[in-house]
């Protein structure tokens, strides 16, 4: 039994050439369109007192590394992403890829042109 090059990539049963994957193409993040965007669902994801101090806290900042949002909440990395994908399907945030890393801003003027003195209510201090 011969045994198989050291370069070869199993997942490529047996060819020697790279896989194919995310790091061949840019990533697309999806976000609502401005349009789109609920106000029911958008108060029901801010209804979570963590989600809201996300929001809080990128009112604060125009716009932040997601490590340091977790960071700052005392939040572990995976509940986090959770959090800041809810936000961001709901329309709230938006993500953009740096690198291997994500900023994470308010989408202000899409809020604000849809929903005229929102921003203001949701990023309040308490």
């Amino acid at each position: 039994m011969s045994a198989m090059p050291a370069s070869t990539d199993l997942k490529n049963k047996g060819r020697t050439e790279p896989a194919k994957g995310k790091a061949g193409r840019a990533e697309r993040i999806h976000h609502p369109d401005t349009a789109a965007l609920d106000l029911a669902t958008i108060m029901r994801t801010l209804g979570d007192p963590m989600r809201l101090e996300i929001v809080r806290l990128l009112g604060e900042e125009e716009e932040m590394l997601c490590g340091d949002v977790y960071e700052r909440l005392g939040l572990p990395a995976s509940t986090g992403s959770y959090h800041a994908k809810l936000l961001r399907q709901a329309g709230v945030t938006r993500a953009r890829a740096a690198g291997t890393q994500r900023l994470l801003s308010l989408r202000r003027e899409d809020l604000e042109s849809r929903f005229p003195g929102l921003v203001e209510l949701i990023t309040a201090p308490r």
